[in-house]
């Protein structure tokens, strides 16, 4: 007799799906053909004799050998009367005993040589007797079984003997603190059902049983009569000359008519808690149960209920990964969920060291239930489990023994396999709200019983009592929430979310640079606990969604797209990243070698521009939390270990620093599932970093960057204290739309340096970080910032010479700028430009989004009214003022990105002239003007200018 755990009773339920659709009781002979597309695909004969004996044969293609099972449709939930527990086990061992026909020895001695695998067990609603053999020996084993069970005969002694071996029996398994939990939950939490005892029976009773003989002959006669036995035969048979085999030798069987009344359970009024002491017990046990639901395959019940098992409590789930793997406070966590007749228990079992832990995983567990109450469980992951679930089912079946054993769990029910294909059916049916109503339904307080199990007398503060229904009631309120809410939802089909935490790569730690990137890769590419990168991304495919990230000094944009029909979908992806990442050692190491190679390569070796710029900032914000470049240092990258973005995760992913962003057609439905989610982020305490001012620029400085070039790329600039919302800031943007407007042929330098001399491709300024210059030709939105530079970028000359040249061109405009201001038509020109061109800057729905965000960091209106009314109201004197207070030609940090930096250090330190030459004839006034500039000077002390190999930028 073996005690059979079963994780969850859908693992067996959901396999034989799909038998044929016929009639109980079968008139004819035939055998029953089932169709392709049956989880059960075997045919199989079922017919029910005329004293009540339910036959079912199924033929396989397994060779020679033969499974017979026969369920007896009685069990502990039987036993009605009092002190009478325990016998459907007890005749579980006495139908061993054999027949006068074929006592004990002669009947073991035949099974013996015939080679029969002979064995049994009981449950709570059936006993079950199964043989396996060679296929030569079906009609005698047939034979042998129908007379024990129509003549079952044995001694007082016997009987008297296996009643003090079912006492031994009990009291070895009463050793394992499953049984002893099992036991004493059962004992808590039924009244008057029959499922108060266990199969074993209560131990009063099994002392009392070698007295019982003559109830023993009693039980035996009410029970063992054809109505209640079904006969499943499986294997290398020929159904219907099995059939006349069973008919042979079971047909004369007399029938019954007794029927046990079993007792109704009142309804549960309260949760129930009891703690067993267990001596010598190592660890503490926590056993959470609650009153489940009939057998009623039709119904969704049963179906939903193991789910939720799966969904909420299995290995894979959130809370088995939480106790067990990541915290290990349980070094145990299982579920045990047997299919009853009757209402019965669905338990979830954990083991602990510490007794204090008791009480956490207890609130871990009503925390998950109230969850299972309150929201819905994603579709995917369902639909993914119920597929689960039949296929492992479908690859248990790999025998006849095993095909033979599932039918017998099942015919007891109703003696009809077809309740396995119903349960299944119905299963396949269950959507997200039905576990939702379903858990609403049976994980209620008054359903509860909860057993703690330990050595100890008692567990302290344990039984106070914890209310799942406030946890609901919890969850279900309005959470407060800690996080601002730009709703700019609108009638467009396409849906755009934002989440601007503000915080970025000036929170990286000392040593570890390129964490907050790390942080935001690992969400937005290292999928989530439930689903892997890969799995993410081929959901998102065929809707076309997308989720990205964005990463600067002070915000950290997590931001998506997608069609308004798929939203709710594509919502529970991206929720699941943010809310519960996967952080996987493999992810985390994929993303970190993808970091690298983006510095190593897309940046130092293949986009001179962009690491001008960058080297730019990084000398003049040395010591400054914006010193390092937004992906980190090389070094610093490759000893970010995991545990450090977890912590950076924590730490910084907070409601106080986040900013919602929504716009579009979004549903109502997502809109406020998103909004309650991400209540369940830290509260948090500092909504933004504080930055100091830049650090005092002093004189004029070179870093020249020697890597292989065959051009020279050029950046210089110096900080400022205007940002935009400062109110000089809209006259300083039309100062540097003027001087150099970002892919403009119409602005000052490009005229300049491009236009008239055809030195190089484009030449810009800028007074607010702008990366990717060279791959757009508007900025990107969510790079607020507290400190900001004046800078202007020299794309590519084609020689140290040509970049020497140019440098001084920009330059000496610069000091012509300051010196002279702008000119009331320029002023105007500039004015009207920018008027009618803000609008652009936002032409699209996640960059008006992104803009109107920006504004809530700055404190300022709408970006486009803002920048419109502060236009109207400037006049040039106005804007050469802000000139005049805001530029400077006395401090300046200049960049080269050449091939020959000895070189470029020498014409700096030499101010050495730069004499240009053209290949067709210019005007005699610019060629004065070349004369003059050449020589111009840049007055940078050979001390300040330092040449950098390319190896040693940003490692």
């Amino acid at each position: 007799m073996t005690f059979k755990l079963l994780a969850t009773s859908l693992a067996v339920t959901l396999a034989l799906t799909g038998c044929v659709s016929n009639s109980a009781k079968q008139a004819n002979n035939s055998v029953q053909t089932q169709t392709s597309n049956k989880v059960f695909s075997q045919d199989y004969l079922l017919e029910e004799l005329d004293n009540g004996l339910r036959v079912m044969v199924v033929k396989t293609d397994y060779p020679d050998v033969v499974s017979v099972q026969i369920p007896v449709s009685v069990g502990s939930r039987n036993e009605v009367e009092a002190g009478r527990t325990g016998f459907a086990h007890f005749f579980e061992h006495m139908m061993f005993k054999g027949s006068e026909k074929y006592p004990q020895d002669i009947y073991a001695d035949i099974l013996k040589n015939s080679g029969v695998d002979n064995r049994a067990y009981t449950t709570n609603d059936y006993t079950n007797y199964y043989l396996s053999f060679s296929k030569q020996h079906l009609d005698k084993v047939l034979e042998i079984e129908a007379d024990i069970f129509q003549n079952l005969s044995y001694t007082e002694a016997q009987f008297r003997t296996e009643a003090l071996t079912v006492k031994g029996e009990y009291l070895k398994n009463n050793a394992n603190p499953i049984r002893q939990m099992l036991s004493t939950v059962r004992n808590e939490a039924f009244e008057k059902h029959t499922y108060k005892h266990t199969t074993m029976g209560f131990f009063e009773d099994i002392e009392a049983m070698p007295e019982q003989m003559s109830y023993g002959q009693t039980f035996f006669e009410r029970f063992y009569n054809p109505e209640y036995v079904s006969l499943v035969i499986v294997g290398d048979v020929d159904p219907k000359s099995t059939m006349e085999m069973v008919k042979k030798h079971w047909g004369n069987w007399e029938k019954g008519d007794y029927v046990a009344d079993i007792p109704q359970e009142p309804k549960q009024e309260a949760a129930k808690y009891v703690h067993k002491q267990s001596e010598g017990l190592p660890g503490h046990w926590l056993l959470v149960s609650y009153k489940g639901t009939t057998f009623e395959p039709e119904k969704k019940d049963r179906a939903a209920l193991d789910l939720i098992s799966d969904l909420y409590f299995s290995q894979t789930s959130e809370l088995y990964q939480q106790l067990v793997v990541e915290k290990q406070i349980a070094s145990q966590m299982f579920t045990y969920n047997p299919e009853t007749k009757d209402p019965g228990l669905l338990h979830v079992f954990v083991k602990v060291d510490d007794e204090q832990d008791l009480a956490t995983v207890r609130d871990a567990i009503n925390q998950t239930y109230a969850q299972a109450r309150t929201q819905l469980v994603d579709g995917d992951k369902l639909t993914a489990l119920k597929s689960n679930r039949k296929y492992s089912f479908i690859n248990g079946l790999d025998s006849s023994q095993a095909i033979a054993s599932t039918l017998a769990q099942y015919m007891h029910f109703e003696r009809d396999p077809e309740v396995v294909n119903q349960l299944y059916a119905t299963a396949d049916e269950v959507t997200a709200q039905d576990i939702q109503n379903i858990a609403n339904q049976y994980f209620i307080d008054s359903g509860r019983t909860t057993v703690t199990m330990s050595a100890l007398e008692s567990v302290p503060g344990f039984d106070e009592e914890i209310s799942l229904q406030a946890l609901v009631n919890a969850a279900k309120q309005p959470t407060e929430r800690h996080f601002n809410v730009l709703d700019k939802s609108n009638s467009s089909p396409l849906v755009d979310i934002n989440l601007l935490f503000y915080t970025g790569a000036a929170a990286d730690p000392e040593g570890k640079k390129g964490l907050a990137a790390m942080t935001a890769a690992m969400i937005v590419n290292g999928g989530s606990q439930n689903k892997a990168y890969k799995e993410i991304q081929k959901a998102l495919y065929p809707i076309a969604g997308s989720f990205d990230y964005q990463i600067d000094k002070e915000m950290l944009s997590l931001r998506g797209r997608v069609h308004k029909d798929n939203s709710q979908q594509w919502y529970g992806l991206l929720s699941e990243q943010l809310l519960n990442p996967g952080f996987r050692e493999d992810d985390f190491k994929r993303l970190k070698k993808e970091m690298v190679d983006n510095i190593k390569s897309s940046l130092k070796a293949s986009n001179d521009e962009e690491l001008g710029k960058e080297v730019l900032y990084h000398k003049l914000y040395q010591g400054h939390p914006y010193e390092s470049y937004n992906l980190g240092d090389l070094s610093d990258l490759e000893s970010l270990t995991l545990e450090d973005v977890k912590a950076f995760y924590a730490t910084h992913f907070t409601q106080a620093r986040l900013n919602v962003g929504i716009t579009g057609a979004i549903p109502e439905k997502v809109k406020t599932q998103l909004l309650a989610d991400l209540t369940k982020l830290p509260k948090g305490d500092e909504a933004r970093l504080t930055i100091p001012d830049a650090p005092e620029l002093v004189g004029h400085h070179a870093t020249i960057v020697e890597k292989s070039a065959k051009s020279t790329a050029v950046s210089f600039g110096f900080p400022i204290d205007t940002i935009r919302s400062s109110k000089d800031w809209t006259a300083l943007w039309l100062v540097r739309s003027y001087f150099g407007e970002h892919r403009n042929s119409n602005s000052f330098l490009y005229q300049r340096i491009r236009e008239v001399r055809g030195m190089n491709y484009g030449d810009y300024a800028y007074i607010e970080y702008f990366p990717r210059g060279m791959f757009q030709t508007k900025p990107d939105a969510n790079l607020g910032r507290s400190e900001q530079i004046f800078q202007v970028w020299l794309r590519p000359l084609r020689s140290n010479n040509d970049a020497h040249f140019a440098t001084r061109v920009a330059l000496f405009e610069l000091d012509k700028l300051i010196e002279k201001g702008m000119s009331e038509e320029d002023f105007n020109a500039t004015r009207n430009f920018l008027s009618n061109y803000v609008a652009q800057l936002v032409a699209s729905q996640d960059r008006q989004l992104g803009y109107a965000m920006d504004s809530q960091f700055y404190n300022i209106d709408n970006f486009v009214e803002h920048v419109r009314k502060q236009l109207a109201h400037l006049n040039v004197e106005d804007v050469n003022r802000v000139i005049r207070e805001n530029l400077q030609t006395e401090n300046i940090q200049y960049v080269f990105v050449t091939g020959d930096g000895k070189d470029m250090q020498q014409r700096l330190s030499e101010e050495r002239p730069s004499a240009m030459s053209y290949n067709s004839e210019k005007p005699e006034q610019l060629l004065t003007q070349d004369n003059k500039i050449s020589t111009y000077k840049l007055n940078i002390p050979a001390k300040n200018i330092e040449v950098l190999d390319i190896k040693s930028v940003f490692e």
